[in-house]
C-alpha cells in the first residue's frame, strides 16, 4: 500500500501561483506512475496530469496546458505541481494519485492517468485545497 501526503494547497488571486507536493511512502511498482487529479464544487473528479516516475514521461489535461507543470524529485518519491496565471474556474480540491502503470508504455501511460477517469488511479491521497480568487 502506498501513501501519499499533499501539501502546498491554499488561496490565491487570479494570476497568482501555487506549486503542490505530494510525497510517496516509498517508490515501489504500486507508485510507477504519479499525478494530480481535481474536483471542482458540483463537478466530476478530473485528471489534472501525470507523470511515469522512473522515466519522466508526462502528461497535461488540455484545460491546464501551458500554465501548470509537472515535475518530480531525484527520488522519484516525490510529485510536484507548479500551478500559474491561476483562474477562479482552478478552484478546487486537488488530489495526488499513484498507479502500478507500465513504464514501457512511456507517455501513454502517463496520459492513461490524466484521461482515464477516476478509475485509473489505484491510491489517493487526502487531497489539499486550492481557492483561487477574482
Amino acid at each position: 500500500q502506498v501513501q501519499l501526503v499533499e501539501s502546498g494547497g491554499g488561496s490565491v488571486q487570479a494570476g497568482g501561483s501555487l506549486r503542490l507536493s505530494c510525497a510517496a511512502s516509498k517508490f515501489t511498482d504500486s507508485s510507477a506512475c504519479m499525478g494530480w487529479f481535481r474536483q471542482a464544487p458540483g463537478k466530476e473528479r478530473e485528471g489534472v496530469a501525470a507523470m511515469v516516475m522512473r522515466s519522466g514521461y508526462s502528461d497535461i489535461a488540455d484545460s491546464v496546458k501551458g500554465r501548470f507543470t509537472i515535475s518530480q524529485d531525484n527520488a522519484k518519491t516525490t510529485v510536484y505541481l507548479q500551478m500559474d496565471n491561476l483562474k477562479p474556474e482552478d478552484t478546487a480540491m486537488y488530489y495526488c494519485v499513484a498507479d502500478p502503470c507500465d513504464p514501457a508504455l512511456a507517455k501513454i501511460a502517463a496520459m492513461g492517468l490524466v484521461r482515464g477517469g477516476v478509475s485509473a488511479a489505484t491510491h489517493w491521497g487526502q487531497g489539499t485545497q486550492v481557492t483561487v480568487s477574482s
